[in-house]
């Protein structure tokens, strides 16, 4: 099966998956062959050193995720190392990247396919067209979110539940500059749905959205809380609100610094991120 994962920063190019509300970045897919191949994407920013990807590509290249592979890691940063890995993998896995910023100041879009009249671009065009890179490299399984620190919209959502077609490209002057090339036919609809999950770095109910490390650091310093944690869910529209995979509490430690701290929930987030992958996969393959 097919997995996809997304990154930010600059305008896309390159080859390069879910949540319903997202942040962070990376991005992989996975696909499955005749064999029972397992193929899986990730989605993400790789803000980082993208070594939740590298925890996902060991993971597929031993006995601990096995029959699957990574076949797209997505970033909205060209210079994200989690890109890097991909490529460095053995094979190579597939990569490609679209930055939110130059892509809202590119040329206007056509209102309607063939019209004259133009409109500005915005947050939703850009979702549409990261839905689109995901399922036009070959239709993944299961999208993981690692490090993707956008909110993804409900029209994101919307198309890997297969509520919605697929997006065509962007029609505009520079088109064909935008929007990645590929040998796979881009499905009209997905169906069924691809599942997509996010890793966030807090226990479900506390601490949702950005900086959670810091928050959980700042609110134990103040004696309200003893415990983190890492959890894997699904993605829903409510930011960090779908159902929990796996859940992973961390202790936390008088004297211990934020960059300790950070360092001890990084090393879980290796373990967790593998075991969600792996328990979602089975599920799909069943």
């Amino acid at each position: 099966k097919r997995v996809t994962w997304p990154d930010e920063n600059e305008e896309h190019r390159s080859t390069h998956f879910g949540q319903r509300s997202v942040k962070g970045s990376e991005s992989a897919s996975i696909s499955v062959s005749d064999e029972a191949l397992l193929n899986f994407g990730q989605i993400g920013g790789f803000y980082n050193t993208g070594s939740n990807l590298q925890a996902l590509i060991d993971a597929c290249a031993s006995s601990d995720i096995p029959d699957a592979r990574i076949s797209l890691v997505i970033s909205n940063r060209k210079a994200a190392y989690g890109l890097v890995r991909a490529q460095s993998a053995t094979p190579p896995i597939p990569t490609d990247y679209l930055a939110l910023a130059p892509f809202l100041k590119g040329p206007e879009i056509a209102t309607d396919p063939g019209s004259t009249a133009t409109r500005p671009r915005t947050r939703a065009d850009y979702d549409l067209q990261v839905a689109r890179m995901v399922v036009q490299h070959g239709r993944p399984d299961l999208v993981v979110l690692a490090g993707w620190m956008h909110i993804l919209s409900p029209e994101f959502l919307d198309v890997l539940e297969g509520k919605t077609d697929v997006p065509p490209p962007i029609q505009s002057a520079t088109a064909a500059a935008e929007t990645s090339t590929s040998t796979t036919a881009t499905p009209a609809r997905i169906s069924p749905q691809i599942p997509i999950i996010n890793l966030h770095p807090a226990l479900p109910g506390a601490f949702d959205g950005a900086n959670a490390i810091h928050r959980a650091y700042d609110a134990f310093q103040s004696g309200e809380i003893n415990k983190t944690g890492v959890m894997v869910h699904y993605v829903v529209q409510e930011v960090d609100r779908g159902e929990p995979i796996v859940v992973k509490e961390i202790e936390l430690k008088q004297g211990e610094s934020l960059e300790d701290l950070e360092a001890r929930i990084h090393q879980v987030e290796h373990v967790a991120i593998v075991e969600a992958t792996k328990k979602v996969l089975e599920g799909i393959s069943s």
